[in-house]
């Protein structure tokens, strides 16, 4: 099967599983500067591009630094999508469990399952804003713990913040009016449809092109695998 073959029926089952779960009426496309404009109407850029801000201005006064920090952005950008792939299976796709007699179903994983049950909902799009806001000293601490500067703590700052921007910018483009149109982001908008409208089982790299999901084994031909009655309603519960 070629990859013209694995795209069209990719998009004609998501297009079929899409119009069940939602009743049909798929949104019209949009232009890339509305959606943009749009995306500034949620808490989420604000809250990262202020904690990036401040970082970028720590990472100034912090002065110049060793050469190898520029390797820090380099290797956050390597491991991206397998960290991403880890996050999204084993936090978000979390099942709640109940140990010495209290459930535990973190936030992350209660706003995901929120997010499967309406994909189309924007505001359940982004990243938690009580999950934000308790990023950056926690993402301070474990930097500070992990590099022997401050110019090097500044710079995984500012590298991981970077980083999550684009995941939510990329994340929010997914599901907004917006259509792909270069190869590269239809690949990504057509495997981020499979796993909301087909099974979510599988495909759950965000930002890249199944990158993570073919070494994980989470990328399987579209036609071998059945629509989950639970794409929509994780684990078969209801929040």
């Amino acid at each position: 099967m070629t990859t013209n073959d694995v795209d069209t029926l990719a998009q004609q089952q998501v297009a079929r599983d899409e119009a069940r779960i939602t009743g049909g009426g798929r949104r019209t496309s949009r232009s890339l500067g509305q959606v943009f404009a749009e995306f500034w109407r949620h808490p989420s850029p604000y809250i990262i591009g202020s904690t990036l801000a401040v970082s970028v201005v720590g990472r100034v006064l912090a002065g110049p630094g060793a050469w190898w920090e520029l390797l820090i952005p380099v290797g956050l950008l390597v491991i991206m999508p397998f960290v991403e792939w880890m996050i999204h299976v084993f936090i978000l796709h979390w099942r709640p469990r109940r140990v010495a007699g209290l459930t535990i179903d973190p936030l992350l994983s209660r706003k995901h399952r929120a997010h499967h049950a309406d994909p189309r909902s924007i505001p359940l799009v982004f990243v938690p804003w009580q999950v934000e806001l308790t990023l950056a000293p926690f993402l301070a601490l474990i930097a500070w713990a992990a590099t022997p500067t401050w110019s090097a703590m500044f710079t995984v700052m500012v590298s991981v913040l970077v980083l999550l921007s684009a995941y939510e910018w990329v994340h929010y483009l997914l599901h907004s009016d917006y259509r792909p149109k270069s190869a590269w982001f239809r690949s990504v908008w057509r495997n981020h449809r499979l796993h909301h409208y087909k099974s979510e089982h599988y495909w759950f790299t965000v930002t890249t092109a199944a990158t993570a999901d073919r070494l994980f084994g989470t990328y399987p031909d579209p036609a071998t695998v059945p629509t989950s009655p639970t794409a929509r309603n994780l684990h078969g519960l209801a929040d």
